[in-house]
């Protein structure tokens, strides 16, 4: 079963138990929110289809965190006019974690309703975004990952003393003195 939600004047395909990335909410981290501008339901091969919405069908979903998305360049330049300009950009984005989609007169489940989104750290490993400051601020990374460098460090300079041999000095032509 899936619905296509308009969100934030963008339309999504969403699945139960499915992490979505829309452009920022405002909603509060860990609450659980209702989409209502659903546009089609499929529901095993039974399609509906709104004009322009369903009606009485929502989406139940949970706002687990709000991150910074992909840096984007705008580089603008005016050939032989010695003009350029260079402006990044980074959206503000919301990440969602879909809870179900609800048909007219249905209510979410318990079971729906405790479904819970992985650990922080798990989320920063499975996400190509980077997550703002104040979730970032939990999240330790594990040690054995800060002491593998080192280690590799040290046997690189070790390998280097028993196997390299110190190369000879460079041969410098002399110069002819004048008589």
């Amino acid at each position: 079963m899936y619905a296509i939600v308009e969100i934030a004047g963008l339309q999504y395909k969403v699945e139960q138990k499915q992490r979505v990335l829309v452009h920022r909410l405002e909603a509060n981290e860990g609450s659980n929110i209702e989409l209502d501008k659903v546009l089609l339901i499929d529901n095993n091969g039974k399609v509906t289809v709104g004009a322009p919405v369903v009606d009485g069908a929502r989406v139940a979903a949970k706002v687990l965190c709000h991150l910074k998305g992909d840096k984007v360049l705008v580089f603008k330049k005016k050939r032989r006019k010695g003009y350029q300009k260079m402006n990044g950009h980074r959206q503000y984005m919301t990440e969602l974690l879909i809870q179900g989609v609800l048909g007219k007169g249905e209510k979410l489940s318990a079971e729906d309703a405790k479904i819970e989104a992985a650990s922080i750290l798990e989320l920063k490993e499975r996400s190509r975004l980077k997550l703002t400051k104040k979730t970032y601020s939990a999240v330790e990374a594990p040690a054995a990952e800060v002491e593998e460098p080192k280690a590799k460090k040290k046997a690189t300079t070790k390998a280097k003393a028993e196997g390299e041999k110190k190369a000879a000095p460079k041969k410098t032509a002399k110069k002819k003195s004048e008589e």
